[in-house]
């Protein structure tokens, strides 16, 4: 027998909004089940139409605001929504920080953890900062067109101001996409696997102003390659790389792994906390500068470096954490499992002179068993993994290495829970977690924790 929800399809019902989810609905509760409604906000009483409902919860659609909320502005473009740009521009930019502060103090309760959470550290201007954007080139009304992709869609909605991107970089998608519209080169077809242009990639340094242009494209063979090299450096002299990058897949995945160059370097130029870094196509690279020195800065402080340590930065990428905390400590050894990564990290101490870093490819976990063998004295682990957190191995090589301290720099709160959780076996502890806001106006949330022993 189907036990039967307290709401059915279709069913319209006058709701409060209780809470917001991680990804920035707002929850009504019918009787203990909940309801998910984008748009809304705690504390706003609603008209809503239930749209779907499953065994332990559902989704309804905003009909009418009945009461708002204080904390309500008003949205910019509901584009922005539609796509999942920016899920929280409705909701005022003091109360995203403290959505963000209250989501980790949720899901720290959850695991039974007693962490003070701090308020967030959010920007002066929460708008215009990604200083990377990878648009999707589609053939909408036969012509190469540039947009986003609507929330768990493959369709297109074109679009010209992102928002939350640097406005720089919206132009330059704008000069790309005209001169692929000049030449007549097709976009993707995901379809049928056809046509030329898949991604537009830009970058642009923050300080350096340099530019990148990347186009993603399913074959080498692109005809008037030289004139659209000529019309981007005519229109956008700061771009110093113009680049071609195969994917000629049937994926998800933006990026191929082959790429050529066509002007310039292969690589943009910026600076992070005072070092220069030279970022390939295909590096990682944090893509809201301003905070990423408030980030990086936060993780230093809570390291409490004197000069005399030895640390170890798991997960090091190009060396950007590394290479800002060689300044502070005595040697610092980085590992990271792709070696074209490790490569970069590699020129970027060279490029800033920096002697006490050493690099290494592998996976963090053997590395640091390694270390262990050959007695490394590490006084500082510092990790910085993706959102899937830290791996059980990795955990386990924490107990066999056990450095005093851990500082763990989170990109996903509920993984950041489970691994403080885990790591509380072998006698860590966290007396605060700081959250800064890298990605404004989105449900994404970093945070900087240190643990001792």
């Amino acid at each position: 027998m189907v036990a039967k929800t307290p709401v059915v399809k279709n069913q319209e019902l006058e709701v409060e909004i209780e809470d917001l989810t991680y990804q920035g609905m707002g929850v009504a509760k019918i009787d203990g089940y909940p309801l998910f409604i984008e748009d809304t906000l705690p504390g706003e009483k609603a008209l809503v139409h239930v749209l779907k409902t499953e065994k332990q919860y559902g989704f309804a659609k905003l009909k009418k605001l009945e009461q708002t909320s204080p904390d309500r502005v008003l949205a910019v473009d509901h584009t922005y929504t539609q796509t999942g740009i920016a899920p929280l521009q409705h909701l005022a930019y003091p109360a995203q920080l403290k959505f963000k502060q209250h989501q980790i103090q949720e899901l720290f309760k959850k695991q039974g953890l007693h962490i003070p959470v701090r308020p967030t550290l959010g920007m002066d201007n929460p708008t215009g900062y990604r200083n990377k954007a990878q648009i999707p080139v589609r053939q909408i009304n036969g012509q190469a067109t540039t947009g986003f992709f609507k929330r768990r869609s493959h369709e297109l909605v074109p679009l010209e101001d992102f928002y939350i991107q640097d406005p720089k970089i919206d132009a330059a998608v704008i000069v790309v996409r005209d001169l692929l519209r000049k030449y007549h080169l097709t976009g993707y077809d995901e379809q049928a696997n056809s046509g030329l242009v898949r991604h537009i990639m830009v970058r642009r340094g923050y300080y350096s102003k340099d530019m990148m242009i990347v186009l993603v494209v399913t074959s080498w063979a692109v005809p008037h390659q030289d004139d659209i090299v000529a019309g981007i450096q005519a229109a956008l002299p700061e771009v110093s790389s113009i680049m071609l990058n195969l994917n000629d897949k049937r994926t998800n995945v933006i990026l191929g792994k082959k790429t050529r160059l066509l002007a310039g370097h292969s690589y943009l130029t910026d600076q992070l906390l005072g070092n220069t870094f030279h970022i390939s196509p295909l590096s990682f690279y944090q893509v809201n500068p301003l905070q990423t020195e408030v980030l990086y800065s936060q993780a230093i402080e809570a390291a409490g470096l004197t000069g005399k340590e030895t640390v170890i930065d798991a997960y090091s990428g190009i060396g950007t954490i590394s290479l800002a905390m060689a300044k502070h400590a005595k040697q610092v050894y980085g590992v990271e499992i792709v070696p074209e990564a490790v490569g970069d990290a590699r020129d970027n101490a060279k490029l800033n002179g920096i002697t006490n870093v050493t690099f290494t490819v592998g996976k963090a976990e053997d590395a640091m068993q390694q270390w262990q063998q050959e007695e490394l004295p590490v006084d500082v682990l510092m990790v910085d993994p993706p959102r899937k957190g830290l791996a059980k191995e990795f955990i386990a090589a924490v107990g066999v290495l056990l450095p005093p301290k851990l500082v763990y720099v989170s990109c996903n709160p509920a993984t950041l829970a489970r691994d403080i959780k885990a790591l509380e076996a072998f006698g860590y502890h966290a007396a605060q977690t700081q959250p800064v806001d890298m990605f404004p106006q989105t449900t994404s949330i970093e945070s900087v924790t240190a643990l001792t022993r």
